[in-house]
């Protein structure tokens, strides 16, 4: 079995003039991240490893899950190629993951994420919202392999407040 915790990042700010991919959380999106960092680190399953997107806005959000769980650098990585949009990069990306690992958390983008989740889960997700948290399960042995599985848990800020 294989399974993806994908998440996406929490809410940014466009008070600052910065390029889109230096856009830092707001005060919501860091509250948002660190509830559902919280609760997900109560209930499931450490992650073996983290794979981010290199966007301020992504990695910062990816850090609240990494403290929580107290993941060490070695199982965390920032990826540039998960600074996707289209999701063909995450799913390459999906595709490329060591066959030792069976749990792994991405942390990415819309539309990307939303796409993603309804392509590979089983449950239809309209908007994977900000600091959004869908956990899938694949019934296979490679990562190469993975296509439809199933949705097992979702958890959104707006379910926790």
């Amino acid at each position: 079995m294989k399974y993806i915790y994908m998440v996406r990042h929490a809410k940014s700010s466009w008070k600052h003039d910065v390029i889109d991919h230096e856009r830092p959380l707001k005060s919501r999106g860091n509250n948002d991240a660190k509830l559902v960092s919280t609760h997900v680190k109560n209930s499931l399953p450490r992650p073996q490893k983290i794979i981010s997107s290199d966007a301020k806005r992504a990695s910062t959000t990816a850090e609240y899950f990494k403290n929580a769980w107290s993941i060490g650098d070695e199982d965390f990585s920032t990826s540039y190629e998960m600074y996707d949009f289209s999701g063909r990069q995450v799913m390459d990306t999906i595709a490329k993951l060591d066959n030792t690992l069976d749990l792994v958390m991405l942390v990415g983008h819309n539309h990307a994420f939303t796409s993603i989740a309804n392509m590979l889960g089983s449950e239809y997700i309209d908007n994977f919202p900000t600091s959004g948290f869908v956990y899938l399960q694949f019934d296979v042995d490679s990562w190469d392999k993975v296509q439809t599985g199933k949705t097992v848990q979702t958890v959104f800020p707006r379910d926790l407040k």
